[in-house]
């Protein structure tokens, strides 16, 4: 449901920009919010979750990094610009905007530091061994668990992207946003890749082994994938803000080569 009305908002923000402004309501958007929803709501409808649940520590960590980083980058990322201030329909944004607690949460919630530190507790406390376990043995903690990834993450790709150009972050603190989101990371990789014994009791002797991965491999390769997906979404994110860097740079040095 919650999948639907995201489409919805999004469908009549795209429609009215594009009649105003088409220039700022490319084809592409439509495309990337389509694919970023697809990440929200595949893995936990397909037999990911599943997998996930008791069988394969990977699947889980998988469907973690898919919902809470990879959707969520393409999410913000697809409506960056002029089209995030249309998302809500002038009957909703009018009330909303002017409920003081809301926004004073908001404003609070996006603070640079907030941000970071909410998604730093966020993947750091959910990923310790008794509390994974124990979400994944109880449905409501196990929503609650994913809600946080979504919500965190979010908020994180936020600081990185700017789609409203608030210009909270400068584009080199943006960069090193980027960085301490993988260097935050890194020790919790680590673990999972370098670990000589499962760490994880719910995957250390699951009853229908998939794929005959044995418990410690099953732990590498959740390590692998989380270490995988962060270096590629937060690496294409840094490249992407230090191309105008570069290509400065690229146009001073060319002057001075044709004078030589």
């Amino acid at each position: 449901m919650s999948a639907g009305v995201a489409a919805l908002l999004f469908a009549q923000a795209f429609v009215r920009l594009r009649r105003r402004r088409a220039e700022h309501a490319p084809w592409t958007r439509p495309v990337l919010f389509s694919v970023g929803l697809a990440l929200l709501v595949l893995p936990l409808v397909s037999p990911l979750d599943e997998w996930g649940d008791d069988r394969l520590l990977s699947a889980h960590m998988l469907q973690h990094v898919l919902i809470g980083d990879g959707a969520a980058a393409l999410l913000i990322v697809a409506v960056r610009g002029p089209l995030v201030f249309f998302l809500l329909p002038p009957s909703l944004l009018r009330p909303l905007g002017a409920f003081r607690p809301l926004r004073a949460l908001l404003s609070a919630l996006l603070l640079p530091l907030v941000s970071l530190g909410l998604w730093t507790t966020a993947i750091l406390a959910w990923h310790v061994p008794r509390l994974y376990d124990y979400a994944a043995a109880h449905p409501a903690v196990h929503d609650l668990e994913h809600l946080g990834f979504v919500v965190t993450g979010v908020l994180a790709w936020m600081q990185l992207v700017d789609p409203a150009r608030h210009g909270r972050l400068r584009r080199p603190q943006r960069i090193f946003f980027a960085l301490a989101m993988l260097a935050i990371t890194q020790p919790l990789v680590d673990v999972l890749l370098f670990s000589s014994a499962p760490r994880y009791d719910r995957y250390a002797s699951p009853a229908d082994r998939l794929f005959g991965l044995s418990p410690l491999t099953d732990q590498r390769l959740a390590g692998a994938v989380m270490m995988v997906e962060q270096l590629l979404t937060l690496g294409i994110c840094v490249a992407l803000l230090l191309r105008p860097y570069l290509v400065e740079r690229r146009a001073r040095v060319r002057p001075a080569l044709s004078h030589r």
